[in-house]
């Protein structure tokens, strides 16, 4: 039986997850709330988090080393996407590292790392917002917008938690390379793409040309030359 913590309001599912692991809590428990007032979204940023959307961390004893953290976060944005399409009916695509995408907006944020042994998957969802303010508008969308149909969020949850457990399951048995493969095969992001990445010490604009054997995005710069992204956020050029 699967433990679910579950909260009205909360400052971050991560946080709450974060103490059940350190107390010794058992894999696949979750913690999700209906809103959140500080969530954690990648490189220190605010999620945005209002009602109608579904946030949960998900807490994960994966049998994987620290440094295949990447991949096990490829791994929870398949088991997100194969989640989404299979219960909405919806087609989605991931934009690397972490988010699930319908067509230029973002319909899922996905932080993972590494606390006392145990990964912390913190998963955002949007599912029937019917709007977002004017500086997401153009960058966010929900199962509400995209379908007309408000998803059962119990079932949602229940699915996604389950389908991230057979994609980890599947690095667990099967190494990096089958997640590598069926992230390549899902993404429009990993080869061919014209992005723009966002890094710390400015832009970098270029083609995006497959991934490292660890996981990270192999970008071909406008001179010929190759670059590895380790971290940034990649858009659209």
């Amino acid at each position: 039986m699967r433990t679910i913590e579950w909260h009205e309001s909360i400052d971050s599912t991560m946080l709450r997850a974060a103490t059940l692991a350190s107390e010794g809590c058992e894999t696949g428990t979750i913690v999700g709330a209906d809103r959140q007032t500080a969530g954690q979204g990648r490189l220190g940023r605010n999620w945005h988090s209002p009602d109608g959307g579904l946030y949960f961390t998900v807490v994960l004893r994966p049998k994987v080393e620290m440094r295949d953290l990447p991949v096990v976060t490829m791994a929870l944005g398949l088991g997100v996407a194969d989640a989404v399409q299979m219960f909405a009916g919806l087609a989605v695509d991931l934009r690397w590292p972490n988010d699930v995408m319908v067509g230029e907006r973002k319909l899922a944020g996905i932080l993972a790392h590494w606390h006392d042994g145990a990964v912390l998957a913190g998963i955002g969802l949007n599912v029937s917002q019917p709007d977002f303010p004017p500086e997401l508008r153009d960058q966010a969308t929900s199962l509400a917008l995209e379908t007309g149909t408000v998803q059962n969020r119990d079932v949602l949850l229940r699915a996604i938690a389950s389908s991230i457990e057979t994609h980890v399951k599947i690095l667990e048995t099967g190494g990096i390379t089958p997640i590598l493969r069926l992230f390549t095969n899902a993404s429009s992001y990993v080869a061919g793409k014209r992005v723009r990445v966002e890094m710390t010490g400015g832009d970098v604009v270029g083609t995006t040309a497959g991934l490292t054997p660890d996981g990270f995005l192999i970008l071909r710069r406008d001179d010929g030359t190759e670059m590895t992204i380790t971290a940034g956020g990649v858009r659209p050029a």
